[in-house]
């Protein structure tokens, strides 16, 4: 069947609010730092404390479509398949139905709202092994249904079967996956070969403990569907790119360049680029806790995506601002409906993706050009050790300090050298480029303004600390300067919190003075950071505050510091304020119409 993005996306919380699910809607695309990642990486990445037992406010039978961003293969993005934002179709029971009505509910879905042939499906359950029995009770289950026998396979543990990994304690259980031909008018297709997965669905009905695994009293469903992968196959299609979601944007590519998208080969692989990356940066940038490109952290994921597709644009012969024109699609054509936030924001989002591009166009030719003489020198080096010396090994490796001039001078993420220099054949010395990052950020440091008391374990814990400062100085700039100041946006680093908020003009010196008096008050107070969690209409009714509160769930963290600055938010923070050292803001400037930028420092 033929079917669009947002029928997709309509017709599977249909069917499960069909069957008593409530929506839950998607959180941020930004990890809290509760489960170790930088990104959600999962749809059901954000219910992980309520697959491990607290209690959901919404109840036992939920669904959502959920944003991911997955960028450990970015270099990979280009080919027809890989994208670094992705929608996950979830479903889950908290303690609810288990194995019979999911099973039937999963092939209804597939076959009768989707359109899928039931005897063209194959499904992988788990095999069994020392510690738990083979899963016959599925197999049986799927077998009643229709599924034919000969279409079950039973595979091992690395295969289906889900649990956190170095835990105690916590649930965990077998799965089954659904596959579906990437032919379907091939004769006799080869299981696994010819199919790839659809989806999967998690039967979590067991306890992980010291000596093995117990059965679990209260027993979860955890379903998750690639709605990317699912638009494909329900249209007949074998590239990603050729669905709604990216189609208008690959037009729009193929107008601004003259090129043919289908001609394949190295144009269409950059368009992919362009639109994947541009997509990305659009989700991330006009996200709740919405970051924006820096040197490190999640900025600079973004920052090396949104550089890797001003690059790609240049092979395309066409201008950066092919990256505003794919944006506004995305913002417009594609997902303003299911991510309302995108169009509330889109002049923020397109100023944002315009001045990452001016940065990196006024230098990147530059860059071209010194990355050539690298490689130059090398070839010239190559050549005339071989003259002299027959038995000379020729070297293929950039040196380190080279890269790191090309990131520090030229801002060329590391990542982009390397690809660089893979296309000319070299390697990068990755070792050396650490090594001659962390001699700049040593000399940086001392020349710094003051270093930071007491030295720094981690980035992590400076990233506590600095993000604890931000809510004192959010509140701060509501008492000195409008009870209306919103935060904007925020980066942070190892050196310094950045700080973006809604407000017409540049503070005056005395209110400068003002916002510092009032934010080391309260740190010299040693206030206890307290967090409790609650529902968002007590948090509401408490007084706290939120970044784009439409999008939170119902029940939320709070942190409160007395009753200076009380916000709703993921973390992390301090324990106490005196932890924070001395407040200093070093830099005012403007971001866009009414928004505007303070850098900071503790110190």
């Amino acid at each position: 069947m033929k079917i669009t993005s947002k029928q997709l996306r309509q017709k599977w919380l249909a069917f499960y609010e069909s069957k008593n699910h409530v929506n839950i809607g998607a959180v941020s695309l930004i990890g809290d730092g509760s489960t170790g990642v930088m990104f959600n990486v999962a749809g059901m990445q954000p219910l992980m404390p309520y697959l491990l037992g607290r209690k959901h406010p919404k109840g036992t039978r939920l669904c959502n479509v959920q944003g991911c961003v997955r960028t450990v293969d970015i270099d990979s993005v280009g080919d027809a398949s890989h994208f670094t934002f992705f929608e996950m179709m979830g479903n889950w029971s908290l303690g609810d139905y288990f194995k019979k009505e999911k099973t039937a509910w999963s092939l209804e879905l597939l076959t009768k709202e989707l359109g899928l042939d039931k005897d063209k499906l194959c499904v992988t359950v788990f095999e069994g092994n020392e510690a738990v029995p083979r899963d016959e009770q599925t197999a049986e289950l799927l077998e009643n249904l229709g599924i034919s026998r000969d279409r079950i396979f039973f595979l091992p543990k690395s295969d289906n079967w889900w649990e956190l990994e170095g835990t105690v304690g916590t649930p965990c259980g077998p799965d089954n996956e659904w596959f579906y031909p990437l032919d379907v008018n091939k004769p006799d297709p080869v299981f696994p070969d010819d199919y790839v997965e659809i989806g999967n669905d998690v039967y979590m009905q067991y306890k992980k403990t010291e000596n093995g695994y117990v059965p679990l009293e209260n027993k979860n469903v955890d379903t998750g569907f690639g709605f990317d992968r699912m638009l494909l196959f329900l249209n007949g299609l074998s590239d990603g790119y050729k669905t709604d979601l990216f189609l208008p944007v690959i037009n729009e590519l193929e107008r601004l360049s003259g090129k043919n998208y289908d001609n394949g080969g190295d144009d269409a692989k950059a368009m992919r680029i362009i639109a994947d990356h541009t997509r990305t940066a659009v989700m991330l940038i006009g996200d709740e806790q919405g970051i924006l490109p820096s040197n490190t952290g999640a900025g600079y994921i973004l920052r090396r995506l949104m550089r890797r597709a001003i690059r790609y644009c240049r092979q395309l012969e066409i201008e950066s601002s092919a990256m505003l024109k794919a944006a506004e699609i995305f913002i417009d054509e594609v997902y303003g409906e299911a991510y309302t936030l995108l169009a509330e924001n889109k002049a923020y989002i397109l100023d944002e993706i315009k001045k990452e591009a001016d940065r990196f166009e006024a230098t990147l030719a530059q860059g071209m050009k010194e990355f050539d003489k690298c490689v130059t020198s090398l070839e010239r080096k190559n050549e005339f050790m071989s003259k002299s010396n027959p038995a000379y090994v020729k070297e293929s490796v950039i040196g380190g300090k080279q890269a790191f001039r090309l990131y520090d001078t030229y801002g060329f993420p590391l990542e982009l050298t390397e690809e660089l220099a893979g296309e000319r054949g070299l390697t990068v010395d990755k070792n050396g480029f650490e090594e001659a990052f962390k001699e700049h950020r040593e000399k940086s440091r001392v020349l710094a303004a003051g270093q930071f008391k007491g030295g720094l374990e981690s980035h992590s814990q400076a990233a506590t600390r600095y993000h604890t400062a931000t809510h004192l100085l959010n509140a701060a700039l509501k008492i000195v300067c409008s009870p209306d100041i919103q935060q904007k946006g925020s980066n942070i680093n190892e050196e310094r919190l950045r700080f973006d908020f809604n407000f017409p003009r540049k503070l005056t010196p005395e209110e400068v003075a003002e916002v510092e008096k009032l934010v080391n008050g309260q740190i010299a107070q040693n206030i206890p950071v307290e967090l409790k969690e609650m529902t968002l209409e007590e948090a509401k009714a408490g007084g706290f505050v939120g970044v784009f509160d439409s999008k939170y769930g119902d029940t939320v963290k709070t942190y409160s510091i007395g009753e200076f600055s009380k916000e709703i938010c993921g973390g992390p923070h301090v324990e106490k304020t005196g932890e924070l050292g001395t407040f200093k803001i070093v830099k005012q400037e403007n971001v866009s119409a009414g928004i505007k930028r303070i850098k900071a420092v503790l110190n």
